[in-house]
């Protein structure tokens, strides 16, 4: 792949990353302090983000797949001959 077709990619893991670090943070918090309701509840709400930001990178990774066979599809007289 080249890092064109990667660019749209870098803020969704970008987001998922930090929603990943923000969980490990809170579940850091908890062990120290004891889990309360407030926490629990914190917890359960990034957790609920990370999914829906999965599933937004799921959706964009066919977006850039079906993307890719279609201009694939377009431009086949523009591939360079195969070393002789």
């Amino acid at each position: 792949m080249s890092p064109d077709t990667l660019a749209p990619l870098i803020p969704i893991a970008a987001i998922v990353a930090w929603g990943a670090v923000k969980i490990a943070k809170i579940q850091a918090q908890s062990r120290a302090a004891g889990a309360g309701p407030d926490t629990a509840g914190r917890l359960q709400a990034l957790e609920q983000e990370v999914g829906t930001l999965r599933q937004e990178l799921v959706e964009a990774q066919e977006r850039l797949d079906f993307a890719e066979r279609v201009l694939a599809q377009q431009h086949p007289a523009d591939r360079l001959d195969p070393p002789k």
